[in-house]
């Protein structure tokens, strides 16, 4: 028997293109301390998903859309460092 030849399902495609960030990144991007990210993502309130070490990482194209989200609320630019 041999395999298909099909793509593999558009869900996969996304998680093999997707790349994850560490806490301290994360932290970086939203301008908040790494405890505060661990806390948000203790609560529920940003996605991640756990290394075998345990370790959390969170999926950088939501980060990203919630970062942007953030900056259209506040009216917080990037130039404005």
């Amino acid at each position: 028997m041999t395999r298909s030849s099909r793509p593999p399902h558009p869900a996969v495609q996304a998680a093999l293109r997707r790349t994850y960030l560490k806490t301290s990144e994360v932290a970086n991007l939203l301008h908040v301390s790494p405890k505060t990210v661990s806390r948000w993502a203790k609560e529920g309130q940003l996605p991640f998903m756990k290394t075998m070490g345990g370790h959390r990482r969170y999926p950088s194209d939501r980060i990203n859309e919630l970062r942007d989200g953030l900056r259209s609320e506040t009216g917080w630019a990037e130039d404005a460092e």
